[in-house]
Formats: structure tokens, sequence, C-alpha cells
């Protein structure tokens, strides 16, 4: 199994003890998809308060463990929505490695996508 399909095992795994644990059962698509959207983002603003993003305090040290250890909170709410959506590790990575060579076309002015003309 490689790495991103352990995530995702893993992941469903953990939500669906949950949902068994807590009774969550009747909760509807559109409210868990909400639910997690809603979770990652704060977990994201967690993220940001890990950084220096606040220019009108003193710069901080950045702590590097609480700011991986936010990532990953991102990614097991990310992972979750994905899960939700109904895409798995397999279309997860499909669909990355398209919108990457889409990106990078879109920086070389090679793509059809209007506002990423060459200068």
């Amino acid at each position: 199994m490689d790495k991103l399909t352990e995530i995702f095992t893993l992941q469903k795994q953990f939500n669906d003890e949950v949902i068994e644990k807590r009774n969550l059962g009747d909760i509807s698509q559109q409210e868990w998809i909400k639910n997690y959207a809603i979770a990652l983002y704060v977990e994201l603003g967690e993220f940001l308060n890990e950084t220096n993003f606040k220019w009108w305090k003193n710069p901080k040290e950045i702590n590097l463990p609480a700011l991986k250890e936010e990532l990953v909170d991102i990614l097991h709410f990310f992972i979750s929505l994905c899960i939700r959506c109904g895409m798995d590790a397999d279309e997860l990575h499909s669909m990355y490695i398209e919108k990457n060579k889409e990106n990078i076309l879109r920086q070389q002015g090679k793509s059809d996508k209007k506002g990423y003309e060459p200068v």
C-alpha cells in the first residue's frame, strides 16, 4: 500500500469509528461537507497563528514542530473532505497530476485559460 492510500484508509477508519461511537450517522452529506470545510478553515487559522502574519506585533521565532502539527491536522480534514466527496487516493493523485500539468502550461503562457498570456 502506498503512503497516500494508507492515509486515506486510516482516515476513513477513524471517521467511521467517530460516526459510530458518537451516533453521527444521521448527518447529511451536505452537512458533513460543510462541517469538514469549517474544521479545515479553523485548522488553517491555527497554522497561521504559528507564523508571523501579524505585522503589528513583534516577530517571534516560528515553532516548526507546532507548524508541522497544524499541517497534519489540515491534512486530516482535507482527506476527510476528499472521502466525503467520493474521492480516493488514486483519483486525488490523478487529478493532481492533471491540474499540475495545466498549472505549468499556464505559467508558460501555453494554456487556453485567459489571464496567463505571456508578458
